[in-house]
């Protein structure tokens, strides 16, 4: 049994209450999109059609962090850089209402796309170069930074005291995890003169719509200082010969705009198993939301760390591996 967490006291009140302080009028039709770690909702208003209310998690980030991130976002819109900004409601793009920051943005409509061609995958790359660009102009002062001890090493610790790792698969998780955190910090010593910027952070193509006129960036709650690669891996799929293509697609456009470093190849499969364990920290730190049980009901089962000791493993034999191969396009 859960207890009361703070997101059951966002009723469906609460939420049209918080649109209407942005001067709009809601018709009372709503509908909740897909997204655990904020709340987010379709909402149809009278004069201004549908809008998307985001209500941010309590206890995550302090006001100065959101700010920041609507600050970019906005930054990135005035330079006709395709991102869904927040509107301004009231006086300034946050706002709070029964406990709750929450921000307005405007509907963008459009489809999920799997960069199936060259030409979707150099013009993803052109925007991406330039949201780089922008990026490495200044420094976020209150976003998070990419490092292998928060990423990494507490997330091992985390896991590692809790109750949803079976006790005896503890030590084979334990050693594993021990195996890639080495690779991994060796991986970013090599790599240290890389540039930490301004990324979006979670840039998975459940981030990107695709409209008409190209692609959308969405969802910047995961913006942070951190390199280059960060968001392009998780643009990469399939074997070795897929990434490089998908790869050289993608730079041929990003570096229109932006230089890539090529030191920043060693951290694609680094980058790829902090994720591993990053995420499964997530899921743990937020088991007491009720949504979360829900939606991994797998997550305290023996056979899902055994999948993730082995996934480790395979993780660990490919970070043995030389990084992916690109080759620079010129003329």
């Amino acid at each position: 049994m859960h207890h009361a967490h703070p997101y059951d006291a966002l009723t469906p009140e609460v939420i049209l209450d918080a649109v209407e302080i942005c001067g709009v009028r809601c018709t009372g039709r709503f509908l909740a999109l897909n997204s655990y770690e904020n709340r987010v909702y379709r909402v149809e208003t009278e004069e201004h059609g549908l809008l998307v209310a985001k209500f941010y998690r309590p206890g995550r980030w302090g006001e100065p962090a959101i700010l920041e991130e609507h600050a970019f976002e906005q930054l990135l819109a005035a330079q006709e850089i395709p991102v869904v900004a927040p509107q301004p409601c009231g006086d300034g793009t946050l706002r709070h209402h029964m406990g709750f920051f929450f921000a307005v943005f405007p509907w963008q409509p459009g489809r999920a796309t799997e960069l199936g061609t060259a030409e979707e995958r150099k013009l993803l790359g052109r925007f991406l170069g330039r949201l780089h660009r922008a990026g490495g102009a200044a420094p976020f002062r209150h976003r998070p930074r990419l490092t292998v001890r928060d990423f990494g090493d507490h997330s091992v610790q985390f896991l590692l005291a809790g109750h949803f790792i079976p006790p005896e698969l503890h030590e084979s998780f334990r050693a594993i995890a021990e195996i890639v955190l080495r690779l991994v910090t060796a991986a970013f010593e090599t790599a240290a003169d890389a540039a930490w910027i301004r990324l979006h952070g979670d840039c998975h193509l459940g981030n990107i719509l695709w409209g008409d006129s190209g692609p959308y960036f969405v969802d910047f709650d995961d913006c942070l200082m951190g390199p280059a690669a960060q968001d392009l891996w998780m643009l990469l799929s399939g074997d070795r010969e897929d990434m490089e293509l998908q790869l050289a697609d993608i730079l041929a456009g990003y570096t229109e705009f932006m230089e890539f470093d090529p030191a920043e190849l060693r951290l694609i499969e680094p980058l790829r198993a902090l994720r591993l364990l990053r995420y499964n920290a997530w899921i743990g730190n937020r088991w007491d939301d009720p949504a979360f049980p829900r939606a991994f009901p797998w997550f305290d089962g023996r056979r899902f760390w055994e999948e993730q000791i082995l996934t480790l493993r395979q993780q660990a034999a490919v970070l043995e591996e030389p990084p992916l191969a690109w080759r620079p396009q010129y003329g």
